[in-house]
């Protein structure tokens, strides 16, 4: 079974800031345009999954106190009934996210994630050329700064993200050292679900992702968002794969990507090394 859509995604106007090291900041104003509709890839009786737009939180966080709309709040006043997110998605991140439609299918989905029974691939836009597949085998700590009390002496948890180099490609413009500027087209599947795993595993590996206001390089994020007019981290869940928990039906839902960064897609070139399935001109 695969995914279906029907709305396109709603649109997000952002007053977006440049930070003193040049990196676009990540708690950015972003208002939801009130007569949009979130996009809906998938429903059922018993599930729905949206296409979320970057700069909108899943839930209230006390990261961002100032936000007062979030996805689980949005869906719910669109489809009049209530949602149980089952898993989490950053708020500059865009792509599949998955919702069930009662506490009982929000529990197994809960103990899918936690047993990895699910497969998550993403596509990210990195600085450098990365190497054409590897696996990143890097265990992490609780993000120091998610505000989140931990204990300090927590062992480090197990991570491991396996990734696959698309495209690359250099331009002729100096933004630190050197002459030119390097960047790939990376799809990444995480086969661990750890806080900002695949953004700091990127980073481990010196390929930090484009628009990464913390793990990533402030002035080619400042460079794409004023000179390629994608003030956005370039990061989008494309993809989830699972096994329905009521019917037991291998289940495919495909979320396309939104306008910035399909339109970067189309300057570098790399339109087609991206699946039609994820285009927002199919």
């Amino acid at each position: 079974m695969t995914n279906s859509s029907s709305e396109r995604p709603s649109i997000l106007s952002s007053e977006t800031t440049i930070a003193k090291d040049g990196g676009t900041e990540e708690h950015n104003r972003n208002t939801l345009v009130e007569t949009e509709s979130l996009e809906i890839l998938y429903r059922d009786d018993s599930l729905i999954a949206i296409n979320k737009p970057s700069g909108l939180l899943v839930h209230r966080s006390p990261i961002d106190r100032h936000e007062t709309r979030f996805a689980i709040q949005l869906l719910r006043d669109q489809i009049g009934q209530r949602v149980y997110p089952a898993h989490r998605l950053d708020k500059p991140t865009s792509g599949v996210l998955l919702f069930a439609l009662d506490k009982d299918t929000a529990s197994k989905m809960g103990e899918a994630f936690r047993q990895h029974q699910l497969s998550k691939t993403y596509l990210a836009v990195v600085r450098g050329h990365c190497p054409d597949q590897g696996t990143i085998d890097h265990a992490l700590r609780e993000d120091p700064d998610s505000r989140i009390k931990r204990q300090e002496d927590a062992p480090a948890q197990d991570a491991i993200s396996h990734y696959r180099c698309l495209a690359k490609t250099v331009l002729d413009v100096e933004i630190e050292t050197y002459p030119q500027s390097r960047y790939s087209l990376v799809e990444v599947e995480p086969e661990t679900g750890r806080r900002h795993q695949i953004r700091r595993h990127l980073k481990h590996i010196s390929h930090p992702i484009i628009g990464d206001a913390k793990h990533g390089r402030g002035r080619h994020n400042r460079y794409f968002a004023t000179e390629l007019n994608c003030p956005r981290l370039l990061l989008h869940a494309q993809q989830l794969k699972f096994d329905h928990p009521i019917t037991g039906a291998s289940m495919i839902i495909n979320a396309p990507l939104d306008d910035c960064f399909y339109q970067l897609l189309k300057r570098f070139d790399w339109q087609d090394r991206v699946e039609k399935t994820f285009h927002p001109e199919k």
